[in-house]
């Protein structure tokens, strides 16, 4: 597997995909640009290098459809604005007018490709356009770790018929950073693991008791847990499909030594709405015509004991339904209290990203990535697709 600076790029067209799948606003303002931030270091590098670059991503899910709101023109724009360079913004990403465009673009200039999603054939890894993609490139690079974990033409299809590929640096850094907390961690391994559901994260469960030294479980995933111990949940959201494997899951965390850490006491209310009374009650009492919406104030300093001693941190998932004020607050003090640790500390994207940064805590993380879905994949203990078909690429 080789990375961008391991190629000679020199006037050679190099199409590089990035996850641009970026937050718009109802006036299509990106209101967080740290996806196009983060890809700057592969981009300036290739157009330093005198590499010809071809920019290709995608941005929401027009399913096929050519769906003007999620044009990749305000992305064009601000990337534009941050390297200091005009990026021209092709009309299409196939066809004889891109094919145009791409031959006659000049060593050190940029121009990028309009959204890959508005063709199916993109989602469905279709061997003919992913041909057509390939068509365009000398060099191959794929820095978009948020989509590494689908199987598409642009990350995986396209590698068939591009004769050098490389992985960018936002790739390698996320790589690196997973590695450290997962083969060879400094220890004691905290995994703190939140979110809704079960299953959702049974796979990854099962992948880290095997390596981490404590697990915190919180959000709704943790009534699943404290269904399979006895305790009566109310109206807490609930897999009960899953309540024998989390029992399983706590049987096998003992057999390990692995401590599991789980709620013990809980904001509640009869509704998610708003407007809702709430009530902090143990979890052996919870009201049976309520439900559990965030960790409450004894959970929340029982889980930073737990983070005091840790050596390395890793987060995946909220406390609880943190888009409503009222059941936001355990899911910022877990924030706070993993930015503010002395541990080597890295946070799943999704969800858990948007937290640290609507907390502030931010600056305080040794690392945040990029890709929520691609992160759990890593954290399952699985290769990323993408990632397996650059170490295949020219075989």
């Amino acid at each position: 597997m080789k990375y961008i600076d391991q190629i000679d790029l020199k006037g050679k067209k190099v199409v590089c995909r990035f996850d641009f799948n970026v937050p718009l606003d109802e006036h299509s303002n990106i209101t967080d640009d740290v996806r196009i931030r983060a890809a700057l270091p592969t981009i300036n590098y290739a157009l330093d290098e005198g590499a010809k670059v071809i920019i290709i991503s995608h941005l929401g899910r027009p399913k096929g459809e050519v769906v003007d709101k999620l044009s990749l023109t305000p992305v064009a724009r601000r990337l534009s604005r941050l390297i200091g360079k005009e990026v021209a913004l092709a009309r299409d990403c196939i066809g004889m007018e891109v094919k145009q465009i791409v031959e006659n673009i000049k060593p050190g200039c940029i121009v990028m490709l309009e959204n890959l999603r508005f063709h199916k054939e993109e989602t469905d890894n279709d061997d003919g356009f992913a041909r057509e993609l390939a068509s365009y490139a000398d060099v191959y690079v794929d820095d978009a770790f948020g989509n590494a974990h689908r199987i598409h033409a642009s990350n995986v299809g396209i590698t068939k018929y591009v004769n050098e590929c490389a992985l960018g640096f936002l790739m390698k850094k996320e790589l690196n950073y997973f590695s450290k907390a997962l083969e060879n961690p400094f220890r004691p391994l905290v995994a703190v693991v939140g979110g809704s559901k079960v299953s959702d994260k049974l796979h990854a469960l099962g992948n880290l008791v095997n390596k981490v030294d404590k697990m915190i479980i919180g959000g709704g995933m943790a009534f699943t847990f404290l269904k399979a111990m006895g305790y009566e949940i109310g109206k807490s959201i609930v897999e009960d499909n899953l309540i024998e494997a989390a029992a399983r899951g706590i049987e096998r965390a003992k057999k390990l030594g692995v401590k599991l850490y789980f709620p013990v006491d809980c904001v509640t209310a009869e509704s998610r709405d708003r407007k809702a009374v709430t009530k902090i009650v143990p979890v052996q009492e919870i009201d049976p015509n309520w439900m559990g919406l965030d960790i409450g104030p004894a959970t929340i300093t029982l889980f930073r004991e737990v983070l005091d001693d840790a050596k390395t941190i890793v987060w995946n998932g909220p406390m609880g339904v943190f888009e409503i004020d009222a059941f936001s607050r355990g899911t910022f003090a877990m924030a706070h209290a993993v930015a503010s640790s002395h541990a080597l500390t890295i946070v799943g994207g999704g969800d858990t990203d948007v937290a640290v940064h609507q907390a502030g805590e931010s600056d305080y993380i040794t690392y945040i990535s990029t890709g929520g879905g691609a992160s759990l994949h890593l954290l399952e203990g699985k290769e990323l697709p993408a990632i397996k078909a650059i170490k295949e690429c020219g075989d």
